[in-house]
């Protein structure tokens, strides 16, 4: 169950720690120069979980594949890739600012996707100023009914935002 709590990390194991920090260095530099801070800390979080899996695949492989790959599932899921969405960036532009073929990270991405069954508009890595208009983050099962969280009453929104299911109550937002 996907939950919007903010969880506490465990380090990152040693001997995949020189590894990880070769690729978010790869990835903060080039999210720095052409994307944004909501790219680099999406795609941290996700070389994060690569690190913590046992065993780590970034440990195999070139980092900056591992990081091109990283930032081009993000950007699969989040629409880096059509002109009318801000930030834009396309395939080709952001693996050549990886120094990688677009067969290597696209196929990484893939890979990486796989993995952790990442889709267009996955409520889980959804870039944080796409939230409100991605309506998979806000259809919840109420009572056996599937339902816009943002048009049911209040106290409906609080259950779900203390439950974890939902980022934040859309009725505060509304009045901001």
């Amino acid at each position: 169950m996907l939950s919007f709590k903010s969880k506490k990390h465990k380090k990152i194991p040693e001997q995949v720690e020189p590894r990880y920090q070769e690729i978010v260095t790869l990835i903060d530099a080039v999210c720095r120069e052409h994307l944004n801070e909501e790219y680099a800390e999406m795609a941290n979080r996700l070389a994060t979980r690569l690190a913590y899996k046992i065993p780590s695949p970034i440990l195999r492989g070139r980092p900056k594949i591992w990081a091109c790959g990283i930032v081009y599932a993000l950007g699969t899921a989040n629409f880096l890739f059509d002109k009318s969405f801000e930030p834009y960036m396309s395939a080709e532009e952001l693996c050549r600012a990886f120094g990688v073929s677009k067969s290597s990270g696209s196929n990484k991405a893939g890979e990486i996707r796989k993995m952790f069954d990442i889709f267009q508009m996955d409520p889980e890595w959804t870039l944080p100023s796409l939230v409100e208009n991605n309506p998979l983050i806000w259809m919840l099962n109420v009572n056996g009914m599937i339902v816009d969280v943002r048009q049911m009453p209040r106290e409906v929104q609080e259950h779900a935002y203390k439950k974890g299911l939902i980022p934040y109550i859309p009725a505060d937002r509304k009045k901001e």
